[in-house]
């Protein structure tokens, strides 16, 4: 089983989604947690830590600001004493089509999708390597790799994730801390909630597995990566998408 003891992760977009869940199986593994979103919720984080009895703080702070991350993150490592693994994990959706899109439509999802982690990574980094060691976990997306109509700029942001992944992948390797991504394809969310039977069916038929995954599914893989096991896996983007991608 996947030990992470003794170890501290932060963990952005956390409150919700596949974030929330990346931070209850890292915890279930032993990690104490960093919980960054927008809005803090102690009552969250408390009900998480009594759960699985390790240290679980929420902090409120917007990613893509480098002062706010600069000073989140530094009270961070005075509150927990070092950050072992950064999962940035932020991320929203603009969707339409390019001549109806917005240009705030497009800079929000490239400054909250791929600013935040340049700016996330950043802030750690230096900790990281001086400690010669760290794990980093960036959220791409199979719309990074493969896309559809109507996301120009959630598939830009996405496949901004994959190359900043592998460019600090290189940049880090030597100092002891790994740089990787996981894809996810088609995951239930509160957002595929939202689509009737119809949609959901014709998303299977398209996915060799004929199911879609489970936040789960995704965190699973966040927690190896973020784990010894992994210490030889760097500038890797792995899909946990049923097959899709293939």
């Amino acid at each position: 089983m996947i030990n992470l003891k003794e170890k501290t992760a932060i963990v952005t977009g956390a409150s919700r989604g596949i974030g929330l869940e990346i931070t209850r199986v890292l915890a279930s593994r032993g990690a104490n947690i960093a919980m960054i979103a927008t809005k803090e919720n102690k009552e969250l984080a408390s009900s998480l830590e009594a759960e699985f009895n390790v240290k679980i703080v929420s902090y409120a702070c917007d990613v893509s600001s480098s002062e706010m991350v600069e000073s989140t993150f530094k009270n961070i490592i005075e509150t927990f004493g070092a950050v072992d693994i950064l999962v940035n994990n932020a991320g929203i959706t603009r969707d339409g089509l390019l001549m109806r899109m917005k240009d705030e439509d497009f800079d929000d999802v490239l400054r909250i999708n791929l600013r935040s982690v340049f700016i996330c990574t950043k802030a750690v980094a230096r900790h990281m390597m001086g400690r010669r060691q760290g794990r980093i976990i960036n959220m791409a997306s199979i719309n990074g790799i493969r896309t559809q109509a109507g996301q120009a700029n959630y598939a830009a942001s996405k496949a901004g994730v994959i190359g900043i992944t592998k460019s600090n992948s290189m940049e880090f390797a030597a100092r002891g801390v790994t740089v990787n991504a996981v894809a996810p394809g088609f995951i239930q969310t509160d957002m595929t909630a939202k689509l009737n039977e119809d949609t959901i069916n014709k998303f299977k038929e398209n996915i060799p597995m004929k199911d879609l995954g489970k936040p789960a599914d995704v965190a699973n893989l966040v927690a190896f990566l973020a784990s010894d096991e992994a210490r030889y896996i760097t500038g890797q983007i792995i899909g946990v998408d049923g097959g899709l991608n293939a």
